[in-house]
């Protein structure tokens, strides 16, 4: 493991997970998914690649939905508390967004794009200066 690394978890404690090395995006999502998902007008993520990149101890629950994408997106969260933690992704299994608000140091976080900007909400505009994909992520 790289000397970078971010922990973080549930609410409950039941949940923990550790992240090694940097992420290779750090993203505010404006799809209507990530929206209903977090009851806010985003969600924000650091995406971390390679297998064993994030290790999650607890047993998470889990549940599968198509995003606007097409693209399968596996979340996990919190049986107990509820709180989401993380997510894959099924045509790619070597990625892993953790959720930036599951931090133990959320100030960590440093967003550098959003996507689906298009979907995005009048009254929530992430900061300025990051980069504005109108459709899904990068390839």
């Amino acid at each position: 493991m790289s000397d970078t690394s971010f922990s973080g978890g549930c609410a409950c404690g039941a949940i923990r997970y550790l992240a090694g090395g940097a992420p290779v995006a750090q993203l505010h999502c404006q799809c209507r998914h990530c929206r209903m998902r977090s009851g806010t007008g985003h969600s924000s993520y650091l995406v971390f690649a390679g297998e064993g990149a994030v290790q999650v101890t607890g047993a998470p629950a889990t549940w599968r939905v198509a995003g606007e994408s097409g693209a399968e997106k596996i979340h996990a969260f919190c049986p107990t508390c509820g709180t989401p933690t993380h997510l894959g992704f099924a045509a790619n299994p070597g990625l892993t967004a953790i959720h930036a608000g599951s931090l133990d140091a959320p100030e960590a976080f440093r967003p550098t794009l959003v996507t689906f900007a298009a979907r995005g909400l009048a009254w929530d505009r992430p900061g300025p200066g990051l980069a504005a994909f109108q459709e899904g992520p990068p390839g």
